[in-house]
């Protein structure tokens, strides 16, 4: 759907992005994740026709977004994180504005801006004037704006900045309903907003890509150990739990620690060995221990996110 050749643009001796070269197939939701700075608007701004590259080329659906930009546009619902509303509009006057440069018939507009006004839960706000609204309808304004002429994908750059949690909370709801329906482009610096909403994380720093997988993928890079916890109330004296937990195989290292009548095990293994669970959940039963507390751990996103940007700071 969305194809990024060696895509560099450069501002006057600055190169805010540096030979990023990325492929979106279609229907997926795509988390461009980094610091401010990092250059994930200036690839959706080329990606959307709004900037030309220096070098490379940013296509969609085979379309170049400089040679056959107007292709690229009809194909395109861009969210721009400086949402770009006319206050003194109503909701469903502002969608039918939007709809008319889309080119849509007046049949269709009525259509489309009731299809996107329930879609976006505004229909309380429909004749609601545009200014008078809080941030977050502001948002849903926006969105369904992007939305009217059905297009197979949306571009939304940072597009909870300025909300409330509970505005956060219903907005990645609302993502996460679109997905199945369009392939999405999301721009974040926030890892929460990106790791609860999309199917893989694109990292980006200095202008280039740093990381790109699944969360599972990025939180298996994130670390070459695995942690777990195990919390159990062994027979007074006990030394052979410990022993029998230092015999499973891949186990690291054993740290142990007491609580009254209770005992924490904190165990490490190594990253690519298999789920440790089951064989200390097998001890636990067979040593008949009272146990309340059995979790893994797995390397943190947080943290491998901080480790390459700091990484990609120093180079």
């Amino acid at each position: 759907m969305i194809e990024i050749e060696h895509l560099t643009k450069c501002y006057g001796g600055f190169r805010a992005v540096r030979d990023v070269s990325l492929s979106i197939p279609k229907g997926q939701v795509v988390g461009l994740l980094g610091p401010n700075g990092a250059g994930k608007t200036t690839i959706i701004r080329v990606m959307t026709g709004y900037l030309p590259p220096t070098q490379g080329r940013a296509t969609v659906e085979g379309f170049d977004s400089v040679t056959q930009s107007y292709e690229v546009r009809r194909r395109l619902g861009y969210l721009p994180e400086s949402n770009p509303l006319y206050g003194e509009m109503r909701v469903v006057e502002y969608l039918d504005f939007r709809g008319r440069l889309f080119g849509l018939s007046r049949a269709d507009r009525r259509k489309a801006v009731d299809r996107v006004v329930q879609r976006c839960w505004l229909t309380e706000m429909r004749r609601r004037q545009i200014g008078r609204l809080s941030k977050g309808y502001k948002q849903r304004v926006g969105l369904a704006a992007a939305m009217l002429h059905q297009p197979p994908v949306l571009v939304l750059d940072e597009p909870t900045s300025g909300l409330d949690p509970i505005q956060i909370r219903e907005t990645r709801l609302l993502i996460r309903e679109l997905a199945g329906e369009h392939t999405m482009v999301l721009s974040s610096h926030i890892l929460p907003e990106v790791e609860v909403t999309c199917d893989r994380i694109v990292i980006i720093a200095r202008g280039g890509i740093r990381a790109d997988g699944t969360v599972e993928q990025l939180r298996h890079k994130a670390g070459d150990t695995q942690h777990y916890s195990l919390e159990v109330q062994p027979k007074s004296g006990d030394v052979t739990f410990k022993e029998a937990i230092g015999r499973i195989p891949d186990v690291k290292r054993i740290e142990e620690s007491n609580a009254g009548n209770w005992t924490r095990y904190d165990i490490s293994a190594g990253q690519d060995a298999s789920d440790l669970r089951e064989a200390l959940g097998r001890l636990v039963s067979e040593h008949r221990l009272p146990c309340r507390e059995l979790h893994r751990e797995s390397g943190s996103i947080e943290q491998f996110f901080v480790r390459i940007t700091s990484e990609a700071d120093a180079s």
